[in-house]
């Protein structure tokens, strides 16, 4: 169907106007809820010891399942994983995989793992957000022990 504006009563216009303005809302509104009740996104990682702010992880989801990236490295830009043992040995920390496999579970998400490439350690995680979508909660557990670190959205 074709409006042409020209042919329109100014209240058709009006009523039209607030149409899309309404629908033009509500898609930008929902998207920006439905980014903030997920942790896809770019986050700042925080050391649970130091304090320190020590890279940026991109975490994605791919097939319904939550994985994380290293893009960027703060302290150390360009560091090799010098404790990783096999194909990772002396590879880039940059682009490395270091959460995979986390599916979505009541506001939580679980199942996965979680790789220190400075301890050489793969824990199992879980993950949820705090303060609106600001924070991320990253816990690593290895058998009954855990870490917990909060992580800040870009």
């Amino acid at each position: 169907m074709h409006l042409n504006p020209a042919r329109m009563s100014p209240m058709k216009l009006v009523f039209a106007a607030l149409v899309a303005a309404v629908m033009f809302i509500s898609v930008n509104a929902s998207a920006f809820f439905a980014a903030h009740d997920s942790p896809v996104g770019s986050w700042k990682t925080i050391d649970d010891e130091t304090g320190e702010t020590k890279s940026v992880v991109k975490i994605y989801e791919v097939e319904g399942k939550i994985y994380g990236r290293v893009d960027r490295l703060l302290l150390k830009p360009g560091a090799l994983c010098d404790q990783c043992e096999g194909e990772d040995h002396n590879k880039p920390i940059e682009g490395m995989v270091v959460m995979w496999g986390l599916s979505a579970d009541d506001g939580e998400w679980s199942g996965g793992k979680i790789f220190d490439p400075q301890k050489n350690k793969t824990y199992r995680c879980k993950i949820w957000l705090e303060e609106g979508g600001k924070k991320l909660k990253v816990r690593g557990y290895l058998g009954p022990f855990f870490r917990t670190q909060t992580w800040i959205r870009q």
